[in-house]
This record gives structure tokens, C-alpha cells and sequence, in this order.
């Protein structure tokens, strides 16, 4: 499964919108997505959402569509 995780790279500062960003990576559950999220990096992880159908389409279409590897 494809997941859509939007996180914040600094775990200090106040989450605000503006400063969100987004990786994609593949796993086999959410919990997995998170897990390795938090193993490979400092983000401040604030969702994990799994991609399928439509909404996986849509999101491929964006040129800032990458999978992420770890």
C-alpha cells in the first residue's frame, strides 16, 4: 500500500499549517508507515494516510509525487 504521511520537521516548534509537508512511501500498514517514519527521520508526524483508487491517481498526478525509501 502507497501512504501519504504529512509531517513537521522540527519537533520543538508549534505544528502550523503552512509549514506541513508531505513524503510518500509504501508499507504494509500505517502502523509500519509510521514506525518507519519515526525510526529514519526527526518529523514530527501529525497523519498517516493510506493512498488508493482515485485518490492515489490524483496524488500521482502531482509533480511532488515521490516514494520515499528508507
Amino acid at each position: 500500500m502507497i501512504y501519504k504521511v504529512l509531517y513537521q520537521e522540527d519537533k520543538i516548534r508549534n505544528p502550523r499549517r503552512e509549514t506541513t509537508k508531505t513524503l510518500y512511501l509504501e508499507a504494509d500498514s500505517a502502523v509500519n508507515a509510521r514506525a518507519l517514519v519515526e525510526e529514519n527521520t526527526p518529523y514530527n508526524i501529525e497523519f498517516v494516510q493510506e493512498l488508493s483508487g482515485n485518490f492515489l491517481e490524483f496524488e500521482q498526478q502531482s509533480e511532488d509525487f515521490k516514494l520515499t525509501e528508507f
